[in-house]
C-alpha cells in the first residue's frame, strides 16, 4: 500500500442526517468541516490540524431536535473514513498517545488500531453545555468513532474546570494520538496475529 492510497471518501444518508467525509491520513491538516454544529467543527479542526490529517466533511442534520444525531452519524463517518484509509494496516505505528494541557485542563488519550472497539471515558464536565453544545455529546462521539473505526481508545481528564478547555484538550490529544498510530514504521502488520 502506498501513501498516495490512504484516502477515503465516506458518503451516509439517513432519515436524520446527509453526510460526507473526505479524507486523507497523508495530509497537512488542511480541513474544511460545516456540520452545521460550531463547536463540532472547531473541534474537529483541532483533529485535523494535529493529527496531518486533511479532512473534508459536510453534514445536513435534523438539527431542529438536537445535536446529537448529527454528531453521532458524523463519528461514525469518520470512523468508517479512517478504517477505508487504513486498508490492511499493513507498516503502521498502530499505537498512539498524547497528554495535552489547555490552561486549567489536561486531557490524556491513548489509542489502539487493533480493529476491537472498546472506549473508556473518564471526564467531567463543570457545565451541561458548551455554548449551545451539549457536553454529553462529546462522549457520544468518542464511543461512535471508537465502535465504527474498530478502535481501543482510553480518554481521561484528571483535573479541568473550563468545559471548553477540557473539550479542545480531548480533541487536541486525539488528533496527536492519531498522527502517531497511523504513521507508517515498517512493512509488516503490527501484530503477532498478522491482521488487525
Amino acid at each position: 500500500m502506498t501513501m498516495a492510497q490512504r484516502t477515503a471518501r465516506i458518503e451516509r444518508k439517513t432519515k436524520e442526517t446527509d453526510i460526507v467525509v473526505e479524507m486523507n491520513l497523508d495530509g497537512a491538516g488542511t480541513h474544511t468541516i460545516d456540520t452545521g454544529v460550531g463547536f463540532l467543527d472547531h473541534m474537529l479542526s483541532h483533529v485535523s490540524q494535529h493529527g496531518h490529517i486533511d479532512l473534508t466533511i459536510r453534514a445536513k442534520g435534523d438539527l431542529h431536535v438536537d445535536a446529537h444525531h448529527t454528531v453521532e452519524d458524523v463519528a461514525i463517518c469518520v470512523g468508517e473514513a479512517l478504517r477505508q484509509a487504513l486498508g490492511d494496516k499493513k507498516g503502521i505505528a498502530r499505537y498512539g498517545n498524547s497528554a495535552v494541557p489547555m490552561e486549567d485542563a489536561l486531557a490524556n488519550l491513548a489509542l489502539d488500531l487493533s480493529g476491537r472497539p472498546y472506549c473508556v471515558f473518564r471526564a467531567a464536565f463543570g457545565t451541561e453545555k458548551i455554548g449551545e453544545f451539549d457536553c454529553e455529546c462529546i462522549e457520544e462521539f468518542l464511543r461512535a468513532l471508537s465502535n465504527t473505526a474498530r478502535l481501543n481508545l482510553h480518554v481521561t481528564v484528571p483535573y479541568g474546570t473550563n468545559s471548553h478547555h477540557i473539550a479542545e484538550a480531548i480533541f487536541k490529544a486525539l488528533g496527536q494520538a492519531l498522527a502517531q498510530a497511523v504513521r507508517i514504521t515498517g512493512g509488516e502488520v503490527p501484530s503477532t496475529k498478522g491482521i488487525l
